[in-house]
């Protein structure tokens, strides 16, 4: 058999143990696999998608007609991870993380159940229905979050003085977070019903400049795991850009936040289903509905401006100030406006984004948007500026492949320490410890 020359480290940790060198011997993992081949083993299952079996396996154990006492496929709409599925999710996890300290963004995480009141904000949004709630023990209606930012907001406002409104805590606050969130909805390629959601948040910042920096951070992120602005864009919206031709519509204000959902829903139900909803619901005239469907089409800022009757509103100079400032930051080559991008959740106020696959294979890859109003929902005495963004893990999974950069992640060790015989198997779970201790990975073998 061929064994490991030694490197000067191990040569030291094993020259210290009372054992003679010809007592073990220690593999290079290489040959280590090259003796499992032999053996006719594997040292790893075939590749195969993250998060659980493939369709074809799935069928395969159907045809052997294994019988099992439980179901083996997890519930609907949730994923297994095996080993070698966790290592790409940890890999994935561990780029989340380093771009959010890159950014000088620290973490934070809050209980998976929360209070069911803490989302129901708005009537019309599908988040309300998509929740696995239920009432406790105790008689508390609870759900699984569906998502983390009411999460963000409650602990924000735990940490405002209540007598003045002040913060507590030195502002802006730059936080982030990897929760795991939960929507009873149509699984689908990149969406699933149980998923991880990047989020990281700026909390205190009034100016775009937030958003300027977010949207730095998801380019960066993209370019950490070889996606390039080819791949994936950035499309760019504000809500204060509509809430003017909203205004001058004639919507009211407190129907706004209703209005965009409805908005929002254009790609999904068509231009003519919005219009009969806006009808329907808030009360506009056919022909101020077509020019709001008609103006959400818009290619340009300018045109949409012009479409839409607002010229150049400070609403739109500031969405203008935006652009600006991402061609000088350097990422500007990601960002393109449009107008038809509103998000469905009621709280948005501000400027909001979309991250798409530009070949249209996949969904919606990111989102976000600034939400200046939400903490006065839960009782805050004045509007706090906030601005985030919230990243799925699995149609990023599934961007991966797409673009064929899916990590190669060898399961490795450094030293493999295996006894001559069984005399000597104490001797060699010392030297282990010892290649350990000094921080080298290492393996045993079971059986001298």
């Amino acid at each position: 058999a061929r064994t490991r020359t030694f490197g000067s480290s191990a040569r030291q940790l094993i020259g210290r143990s009372s054992v003679s060198r010809a007592s073990l011997r220690v593999f290079l993992p290489s040959v280590l696999a090259g003796v499992l081949q032999a053996m006719g083993g594997k040292d790893k299952p075939d590749k195969k998608p993250m998060g659980g079996k493939d369709k074809d396996a799935k069928k395969d154990d159907k045809k052997t007609g294994a019988v099992s006492v439980v179901s083996l496929e997890p519930p609907s709409g949730t994923r297994d991870f095996l080993p070698w599925d966790m290592k790409q999710q940890t890999w994935l996890f561990n780029k989340f993380r380093e771009v959010a300290a890159l950014y000088g963004f620290q973490e934070y995480d809050a209980p998976v159940l929360e209070y069911e009141e803490l989302y129901k904000r708005k009537s019309g949004e599908e988040i309300t229905e998509q929740m696995y709630n239920f009432v406790d023990k105790e008689g508390a209606a609870v759900t699984l979050r569906p998502e983390m930012t009411p999460s963000l907001a409650r602990m924000v406002l735990g940490l405002m003085r209540a007598e003045t409104g002040e913060m507590s805590a030195l502002l802006p606050l730059k936080w982030f977070s990897i929760p795991q969130c939960w929507r009873f909805e149509t699984t689908q390629r990149g969406r699933k019903r149980e998923h991880y959601q990047w989020n990281m948040d700026i909390v205190g910042v009034a100016g775009i400049a937030a958003e300027v920096e977010l949207l730095s951070a998801i380019c960066t992120f993209f370019e950490s795991i070889g996606i390039t602005s080819e791949d994936v864009g950035l499309k760019i919206n504000s809500r204060k850009v509509l809430g003017a031709v909203l205004q001058k519509a004639g919507v009211p204000d407190d129907r706004f936040a209703e209005t965009c959902v409805i908005i929002d829903k254009q790609d999904k139900i068509g231009a003519e289903a919005v219009r009969k909803e806006l009808t329907e619901k808030i009360g506009l005239s056919e022909e101020v509905g077509k020019r709001i469907t008609d103006a959400t089409t818009a290619k340009t800022l300018t045109e949409f401006a012009e479409i839409a009757g607002v010229g150049e509103s400070p609403e739109v100079l500031e969405l203008r100030k935006l652009f600006e400032m991402a061609d000088e930051y350097g990422y500007g080559d990601w960002l393109q406006f449009d107008a038809s991008v509103v998000r469905g959740l009621a709280y948005y106020t501000g400027v909001v984004f979309e991250g798409f696959d530009k070949k249209g294979v996949l969904r919606a890859i990111c989102g976000g948007g600034r939400y200046d109003r939400l903490l006065t929902l839960y009782g805050s005495p004045k509007e706090v500026p906030c601005v985030g963004f919230g990243f799925g893990d699995c149609v990023v999974a599934e961007l991966l492949k797409e673009k064929n950069v899916v990590p190669n992640l060898p399961t490795t060790v450094d030293y493999v320490v295996a006894a001559y015989n069984a005399d000597m198997t104490g001797h060699a779970l010392h030297v282990a410890r010892r290649l350990r201790l000094a921080g080298f990975r290492g393996d045993v073998f079971p059986e001298p």
